[in-house]
């Protein structure tokens, strides 16, 4: 297994505020997948990582660019953002992007990494964000208007609204070197 947390986020700034909190436990080297079904919070989550390593350029869906690099502005490492939403064939696919080579002197975050990137790493944190009350989504479906491009997306009405509905976020670290951390500041 993992050391794991779970948090509960109650709504999207508190999403982004989780991120800067969790840059805190964040150091070179660190591969973050993200996890959860569209619009759950994995881009908000990424933009509060970003302020909280205190990286160059607003921190935006790489959906059409598959992969973005935000320099740090002052001592700290790069963030690499990845959206592997598009990249069916794992890790093959993903060589293309030089992960590895990026890894030892950045925090890379990759969404929708699960079954793609885990070989980058023996350690590695995995973050699965789930709504948490009333805002279960058909699997497999998107709010409308808020799927991947090409992609069909069910009737907006079946949905809360985006935004304000709490999300349980779990987080498990895998590897030595999520051994023993100490979790309790993201609880704040």
């Amino acid at each position: 297994m993992g050391n794991a947390t779970t948090v509960t986020v109650p709504a999207a700034a508190a999403m982004q505020q989780l991120g800067r909190a969790l840059a805190a436990l964040l150091r070179p080297g660190d591969l973050v997948l993200l996890s959860g079904e569209l619009g759950a919070g994995k881009t908000t989550l990424t933009r509060g990582l970003g302020e909280g390593l205190g990286v160059r350029g607003a921190v935006t869906s790489p959906t059409f660019v598959i992969a973005r690099v935000h320099p740090s502005l002052g001592a700290g490492p790069a963030l690499v953002h990845v959206d592997a939403y598009r990249l069916g064939g794992g890790l093959d696919q993903m060589e293309d992007l030089d992960l590895d080579v990026s890894l030892p002197d950045s925090v890379v975050v990759v969404e929708w990494g699960e079954g793609k990137v885990e070989e980058l790493s023996d350690s590695r944190l995995e973050v699965r964000i789930e709504r948490a009350l009333g805002g279960a989504e058909l699997a497999g479906e998107g709010r409308a208007g808020e799927g991947k491009p090409g992609e069909e997306t069910a009737d907006a009405s079946a949905y809360p609204q985006e935004g304000d509905d709490p999300r349980l976020v779990t987080l498990t670290g895998l590897g030595d070197r999520w051994h023993g951390v100490d979790w309790t500041a993201l609880a704040a």
